[in-house]
């Protein structure tokens, strides 16, 4: 596994990246109510990987900067183990990441059922990268 590139970031950056992620969340769940499903998708994309940058922050105080998003699980994973807390919510953060490049660069759209699960996992990611910070603070 290649090592992510990261930045140092402070407690107060954790607070900020949560607040993007839910604000993600928020205009994701918007879109999916308008039927805007590449939109849907996409919005839920970015909401988990804010959300993983509070989470990281908020332990390890680092976040990632690597333009391979698929490093930011990486370090979620290296980050949780060494913190001592395993959870399933990489899982759904490494799927929600693969969906990014076809949303945003294949001609394909984005169906219904793809766009209600891309929000459903991101509100999972973002709601435990809300308790990460709690048990931060």
């Amino acid at each position: 596994m290649r090592r992510a590139k990261t930045v140092q970031a402070s407690s107060a950056d954790a607070s900020n990246h949560l607040a993007k992620a839910q604000q993600f969340l928020q205009e994701a769940r918007h879109a999916l109510e308008g039927a805007r499903y590449d939109a849907a998708l996409l919005g839920a994309v970015h909401a988990a990987i804010s959300a993983a940058d509070a989470a990281t922050i908020a332990v390890a105080h680092v976040r990632s900067a690597d333009p391979d998003h698929q490093r930011v699980v990486d370090l979620v994973e290296d980050v949780a183990a060494k913190a001592g807390f395993a959870d399933t919510r990489t899982k759904q953060l490494r799927l929600l990441i693969a969906k990014k490049h076809a949303v945003e660069y294949e001609a394909r759209r984005t169906t219904a059922r793809e766009a209600e699960d891309s929000v459903e996992r991101a509100g999972r990611v973002v709601e435990w990268a809300a308790t990460i910070l709690g048990r931060s603070s």
